[in-house]
């Protein structure tokens, strides 16, 4: 690995906790060949993840940020995966996405720190770009009608619009109100370590 290629990787302390807890979910839900959008990749430890794991499926990471595809460049090319394209500069809120039909889309911690008009732009991009039955992931923590909010999540929501007023956990129905609207049918949720949510969504 070239001395550039290292320094470039950033690296996410939650990834390595969450990665084969969010896998042991997503696996099975995924199909067997096709193409996966991952919105909001981040460092890009995920996509590798994943990748590894499911060599079959070519995978699409995307971030806005030029310093995150920078990172996740590096991680693809540290690992030598011949099934992750280039990331793309990706901003899930804006009106044109520069990637057109996918198979599956999987968003991971992007919800609770972008505004409100990045889940309706999600919402609104993956429904028009999955095909019937296709799969939408969401990771992240989220507040419940039905149930107490954890008070480690309470702080942090509390922390996150300290930083930003348009940021902060987001209710799980008004998600899934959004999601309806866009085509989008909630199948359930999965309780995930450290008061987190894998929530399902398919294209009707």
């Amino acid at each position: 690995m070239s001395e550039p290629v290292r320094a470039a990787r950033r690296f996410a302390p939650a990834t390595a906790r969450n990665r084969d807890p969010i896998l042991k979910v997503l696996g099975p839900l995924l199909p067997e060949s096709g193409l996966i959008l991952e919105l909001a990749s981040g460092t890009g430890e995920h996509v590798v993840h994943f990748a590894r794991a499911r060599p079959r499926l070519v995978w699409q990471p995307s971030d806005p940020s030029p310093e995150a595809r920078e990172s996740i460049a590096a991680w693809v090319a540290a690992e030598g995966l011949p099934n992750v394209r280039a990331p793309l500069a990706l901003d899930a809120a804006a009106a044109d996405w520069p990637v057109a039909g996918v198979d599956a889309a999987v968003c991971i911690n992007m919800l609770h720190i972008s505004p409100w008009a990045a889940t309706e732009g999600l919402m609104r991009g993956v429904g028009t770009r999955l095909p019937s039955g296709g799969l939408l992931y969401i990771y992240g923590p989220f507040r419940r009608a039905d149930a107490p909010t954890a008070p480690s999540n309470e702080a942090f929501d509390a922390d996150l619009k300290s930083r930003d007023a348009r940021w902060g956990l987001r209710m799980l129905e008004d998600v899934r109100t959004e999601a309806g609207t866009n085509g989008l049918g909630f199948e359930g949720f999965v309780e995930m370590p450290a008061n987190n949510l894998s929530l399902i969504f398919r294209k009707h």
